[in-house]
């Protein structure tokens, strides 16, 4: 009956009872516990508060700069950093500490330490780099507060850049990461520790903490620290004494790790080094923004509507749907009673009025049956098959009133190109013909049509890639005319030039590390080991010591998916900014390379969990345990973690990877289809239950995109979610997003969507970054003893092969004279 009344198939023959007031069967043992689970996570996430979460370019400079460079497991070095430190200062000291130094001792000191760093011996040179980590650190054995600590790092931070100790430490770093022996050494071991990686982990550490501490401005900065950093930003954003930025580096050495061919490379220090780098040379959100508003100047664009970062600033939290746990309970008690659906999302009754849309039809959750059915499968093992058990009914909290919105809180936009489909349509309707995309002309159209049209032209918003795109055509079609186009040497387009041709390669490795880090993976022989520098050489033996390593371990995977997670969306939005089909090359690859499932993989658990997750030992957080008397750790202090009421870093981490989801997704109908494919609906729904605004705006934004696929039914049976999309998203004011009429959304048109994207991209980097010689516009030469007198430079080794060569295209061709009479 179901499947003739057009539904699917009902995976779960209890739910069919439940609804039809049957008596359910009884779920096996496995089934009651796994439910009890549910419950319990459905009864703490309805309960659980707004988060008062600020999102930012970064965590406070305190946590940047300490609490996430080190792993636990690397807390005794700390203490060799110092004493290698000592063994050098001590006997110049005379007995003063390095607070009490005045600038040009400390200066002294500073050198003396760097000239260690060229000497021959290995060892002596790994002493120096502690000594030099030390004076990084803030030297902790001369303070007495973690302000001090921090103080005196970022002093000595600008000291040690002053005197070139950055520079070095990029020499050594390229040694390190040319050094075949560690390699080859690293290959042949079983298993990798912190111990093979030491010198590579002393040289970030030191590199992060320059970047970091030069990097954060502060208003009591002297006028020499500010040239320092604007010297510095520039070192870093461009090549100074080889081909490449910094940047480039880091992103060779993640592609050596994912190789296989470096597994000892500590990887979150590189990661972190790199997301700062970025960061520092092309600048935060805020920045991007300024940079937005002077480019729209620039192009003679009217400014912004609003500013997107104060808005989201300013949005308040909506109360999380109901979860499907819930449904259960409150069907099983109408079972007999009542013929009327379910209403799917009290909870989220924004408006604290009844859903006008209720109607006496019983109706199958579209969306918690595909859920069922399985969306990926292979490496990425997207969706688990979770079925519907029948429940106990528990109370449900009382709805959290919230006041009805005064205004949205988004301008409404137009595209030119809406402008010119809705004239379309119009002049088909009422005078039978189109012509083409004119959008002045209303002759023969009624009043009504052009009072819409001048609606339109007042919302109508050309962003910089629409103007990008345009001067791109016109370079395409009149390249001789219009000439060559002259390209602002930026940050960004320096970074872009230097990764395009590798730029698979780095897209690839990323994704590779995060899907290596994300919670919802299992465990494969075949993956990459992404905790080579977090496993102590001796594992432990002690139940305490274990929780203290599985507690790093999974702080460590944290912070790698940050790191990645933050680099990719500066990556996306900057050369977004720089040239759109940057963006849309860097995008395709992320595409081909599976980041949209990867993604939904990544939401595909217990969300709540995640972010309110608790892997820290605050008491072992740099700079507290070297200032401070460790306490006994016991079991009980190691479970109770922090009192913080969610992780800043994870839930960072899903804002980001959700805003990178948009940005791959939007206005690309093909890609849209995916996130239906992939039962994206579902996932991201219960991403819903994180009440903060900032998270449930981009979730929103997502569901919205692709409501029109999901069908009637799933409309109908989400009100409550289509009401949160009217009030906080952006409206497009003929969007046909709730009703599925949109004239874009053919799917015959996606493939040939995404190969004209791929042309057009192709063409962009054809024209500006490849520049043979022997282009179709250079003069040719017509005179033939000039052709013949040219010298040709010939490989080495053609000398050897050149009689084989003679003899394969010269003596065995036969000579067609016939042919060539024939053409003249």
């Amino acid at each position: 009956m179901e499947e003739a009344a057009g539904g699917a198939p009902n995976p779960n023959p209890n739910v069919g009872r439940a609804r039809m007031g049957q008596p359910a069967a009884q779920p096996p043992a496995k089934g009651r516990e796994l439910f009890r689970g549910q419950r319990k996570e459905s009864e703490g996430s309805v309960d659980f508060p707004t988060v008062e979460f600020e999102y930012g370019d970064t965590d406070s400079h305190g946590a940047e700069l300490a609490a996430e460079l080190y792993s636990y497991t690397e807390e005794p070095e700390l203490s060799t950093n110092r004493r290698c430190f000592e063994e050098e200062f001590c006997p110049q000291a005379r007995g003063r500490q390095w607070p009490e130094l005045d600038t040009a001792q400390q200066r002294a000191q500073i050198l003396r330490l760097l000239e260690g760093l060229e000497v021959v011996s290995r060892e002596r040179r790994l002493r120096a780099a502690r000594a030099i980590l030390y004076l990084a650190q803030g030297v902790f054995g001369d303070c007495e507060s973690e302000g001090d600590v921090l103080h005196w790092s970022r002093h000595n931070s600008f000291l040690l850049y002053q005197l070139g100790t950055f520079s070095a430490f990029l020499e050594l770093l390229s040694m390190e990461i040319d050094n075949s022996q560690a390699c080859s050494s690293a290959l042949r071991k079983p298993a990798i520790s912190l111990a093979d990686s030491t010198e590579l982990r002393v040289l970030l550490s030191v590199m992060y903490l320059l970047v970091e501490n030069i990097r954060v401005e502060l208003e009591t900065d002297p006028p020499e620290w500010k040239s320092c950093r604007e010297t510095f930003r520039t070192e870093l954003s461009f090549p100074m004494r080889s081909d490449e930025p910094f940047a480039l580096l880091l992103f060779t050495m993640v592609t050596k790790f994912c190789s296989g061919h470096a597994p000892h490379f500590p990887m979150k220090k590189v990661l972190l080094l790199l997301w700062k780098v970025l960061l520092f040379t092309l600048g935060g959100f805020e920045a991007l923004q300024m940079m937005k508003v002077r480019r729209r100047e620039e192009l003679g664009l009217p400014p912004l509507p609003e500013d997107s970062i104060q808005v989201m600033r300013s949005m308040r939290a909506a109360s999380p749907p109901t979860c499907s746990i819930e449904l259960a309970e409150q069907q099983q008690k109408r079972g007999h009673r009542s013929r009327r659906p379910l209403m799917k999302q009290d909870s989220l009754d924004i408006y604290n009025e009844r859903d006008p849309f209720k109607n006496d039809e019983t109706g199958v959750d579209e969306e918690e049956g595909d859920e069922v059915d399985g969306g990926i499968e292979g490496e990425l093992d997207l969706m688990e098959r979770d079925a519907l058990l029948p429940a106990i009914p528990v109370q449900r909290p009382p709805i959290e009133r919230v006041s009805f919105p005064k205004g949205l809180p988004w301008a409404p936009k137009v595209r030119q190109k809406d402008i010119e489909h809705f004239l379309e349509a119009s002049r088909n309707k009422f005078i039978g013909f189109t012509l083409g995309q004119d959008t002045e002309t209303l002759i023969g159209l009624p009043r009504p049509i052009h009072e819409s049209v001048r609606t339109l032209k007042q919302h109508k918003y050309v962003s910089i890639s629409d103007v990008q795109i345009k001067n791109e055509e016109e370079l395409e079609k009149c390249p001789m005319s219009l000439g060559e186009e002259e390209v602002q040497e930026t940050p960004c387009e320096v970074l872009y030039r230097a990764m395009l041709y590798n730029l698979p390669q780095y897209m690839i490795a990323l994704l590779k590390i995060l899907l290596a880090a994300a919670p919802t993976s299992k465990a494969k022989t075949d993956s990459i080991n992404i905790l080579a520098d977090v496993l102590p050489e001796e594992m432990p033996i002690t139940v305490l010591q274990s929780m203290k390593l599985g507690i790093d371990v999974n702080r460590h995977k944290e912070i790698i998916v940050k790191s990645i997670s933050a680099l990719l969306l500066l990556l996306l939005k900057h050369f977004k900014l720089n040239h759109i089909y940057q963006f849309e090359y860097v995008s395709q690859h992320l595409v081909f390379a599976n980041c949209i499932p990867l993604i939904l993989k990544f939401f595909n658990q217990n969300i709540m969990s995640y972010i309110t997750a608790k892997n820290s030992i605050s008491v072992l957080d740099y700079p507290h345990c070297t200032v401070h008397k460790l306490p006994e750790l016991t079991a009980e202090s190691l479970e109770a973690g922090d009192n913080n009421q969610f992780c800043w870093r994870n839930l960072f981490s899903c804002i980001n990877l959700l805003r990178i989801l948009n940005k791959l997704t939007k206005w690309k109908h093909s890609r849209t289809m995916m996130l239906v494919v992939f039962k994206s609906a579902p996932i991201l729904k219960r991403a819903l239950k994180v009440k903060q605004a900032m998270m449930q705006l981009y979730v929103l934004k997502l569901l919205k995109i692709q409501t029109k696929y999901l069908g009637r039914q799933w409309r109908k049976s989400n009100m409550k979610t289509m009401s949160a999309i009217y009030q906080k998203v952006r409206h497009r004011m003929n969007d046909d997003w709730a009703y599925g009429n949109d004239i874009d959304a053919r799917p015959w048109d996606f493939q040939a969507e995404e190969c004209t994207l791929r042309a057009s991209i192709e063409a962009f980097n054809s024209r500006r970054y490849d520049k043979p010689q022997d282009s179709e516009f250079a003069p040719v030469d017509n005179c033939l003893q000039s052709v013949l007198g040219q010298r040709l430079e010939l490989p080495e080794d053609f000398h050897y092969s050149y009689e084989l060569w003679l003899e394969r295209e010269v003596f065995s061709q036969p000579i067609r004279w016939e042919e060539l009479l024939r053409y003249q």
